[in-house]
């Protein structure tokens, strides 16, 4: 059984392999894309730089929490 599954999936990639390049080279090149693309991606791009501002302060206020020694507070009601 593991032989033919085995089998099978080595035909199906020698099949799709040659099939999947002549299709890619078939598509024209574009020479490039267009305002609306360019400014759905930069929106996109915004969103996750926007995202990543606060997730850094909030790693770095983590790390301080783990590796700064905690000041012990004398009272003076116990001297």
């Amino acid at each position: 059984m593991g032989n033919i599954i085995r089998n099978s999936v080595i035909a199906l990639i020698c099949v799709v392999s040659p099939v999947s390049s002549a299709f890619a080279a078939s598509v024209p090149a574009e020479e490039g894309g267009s305002l609306l693309l360019t400014l759905f991606i930069g929106f996109f791009a915004l969103i996750v730089v926007f995202q990543l501002v606060p997730a850094c302060l909030l790693f770095v206020g983590i790390l301080k929490g783990l590796f700064v020694r905690k000041h012990e507070v004398k009272s003076e009601a116990t001297k």
